[in-house]
């Protein structure tokens, strides 16, 4: 019961944790304004690991490549944490395991991507009907632009509604289905 509570604990700060790091590395990357209280909120709480690992791992154009390997750190010791709680013979598993860990830390990253690109997308739809000009509505619409500019270029309005929103949703979805849990799944046969 405790292995459980403790297991939970880490799922939930871990968790957050990379997802805050994924935030910053994909502001940084879709040049969402950093005088954004969000931003300035994503900054204050990744400086404090970033800093110093900016001096080692430098950027690679506007590619933070030490944002992408805080996040990656963190998504591997939630893994590797998360078997050791569940008992996992670690010394009896042999290489493959670590190829296993590396896989479904990759494949954690790139679920928490599509996430927080899906829930961007739908946050800016909610937002664009309720209030588009609340703060927050920069971010979303930096952050999401990448993958909704090229649709609306495409995919014509239907009585004056942009649809290109319901495509990414439904793409997002197919990406999770189709890859990343046939991914997730072979990763977790090699455990």
């Amino acid at each position: 019961m405790i292995a459980n509570a403790i297991e939970f604990l880490l799922q939930t700060v871990l968790g957050l944790f990379t997802l805050v790091l994924l935030l910053r590395f994909y502001f940084q990357l879709t040049g969402v304004p950093y005088k954004n209280p969000v931003s300035q909120a994503l900054l204050a709480l990744t400086d404090f690991v970033a800093q110093p690992t900016r001096r080692f791992i430098p950027n690679w154009g506007s590619i933070s490549l030490s944002i992408l390997f805080l996040a990656f750190l963190v998504q591997l010791f939630l893994q590797f944490s998360v078997l050791w709680l569940k008992d996992f013979p670690f010394m009896l598993a042999g290489s493959t395991i670590w190829i296993a860990l590396l896989g479904l830390t990759l494949v954690g990253l790139l679920k928490l991507s599509i996430h927080i690109f899906l829930y961007g997308v739908i946050l800016q739809a909610i937002l664009s009907w309720v209030n588009p000009y609340t703060p927050v509505a920069p971010v979303l619409d930096a952050l999401t632009r990448p993958l909704l500019k090229p649709l609306r270029r495409i995919v014509p309005l239907v009585g004056g509604i942009d649809l290109s929103p319901l495509i990414v949703l439904i793409g997002g979805q197919l990406l999770l289905i189709l890859l990343v849990t046939p991914l997730e799944q072979v990763f977790l046969h090699l455990l």
